[in-house]
């Protein structure tokens, strides 16, 4: 009687949506706080620590199920379908608090960086609306997707290599 092997794909699902809503009420508390237009390093810190931290989680629960075994490539699987679905439920969050809860959110992010950015650089009033100008294009819901999407995979694979290296226990076929 064969065993039935598990699949990195369910566990990149679970993960990912686990992921996902840690995602969510994560930008509901700086939503509340009236953070959610600011980032910042803290905002970046804290989102990296949660992503790791769910697919080193992920990782490790494959591999339990799996017999303690784990090829690098499985991990790898699982840590960028985690990062890929989490992503997913974060881009959707974000559009809908964009566009519903909080439809002058964009404005409140240009305000806000135009004035961390009069207040950092030395740059003129009119250099800094110029800037502000030029990068409102990439604040279209098209381009928020599509960077957000290419950034979810992109930033899973790197935080997953480590974790692949470490966790990683092929089986041995003897």
């Amino acid at each position: 009687m064969e065993i039935d092997k598990p699949n990195t794909g369910k566990f990149a699902l679970s993960y990912g949506l686990l992921l996902g809503a840690l995602s969510v009420v994560f930008a509901l508390m700086l939503y509340s706080l009236d953070m959610h237009f600011q980032g910042g390093m803290m905002v970046i810190g804290v989102s990296i620590i949660l992503t790791i931290c769910v697919i080193v989680l992920g990782m490790f629960q494959f591999r339990k199920a799996n017999n303690g075994y784990m090829s690098f490539s499985q991990a790898l699987r699982i840590g960028v379908g985690i990062g890929l679905i989490g992503g997913i439920v974060g881009i959707l969050f974000n559009q809908l608090m964009a566009g519903v809860i909080d439809p002058d959110m964009m404005e409140k992010a240009m305000t806000y960086q135009k004035g961390v950015l009069l207040e950092t650089t030395e740059m003129t009033s009119e250099q800094v609306d110029a800037q502000i100008e030029s990068g409102k294009k990439f604040t279209t819901p098209s381009m928020q997707i599509a960077f957000g999407l290419i950034y979810s995979v992109v930033s899973s694979f790197i935080f997953s290599l480590f974790p692949a290296l470490i966790l990683k226990r092929p089986e041995t076929i003897q």
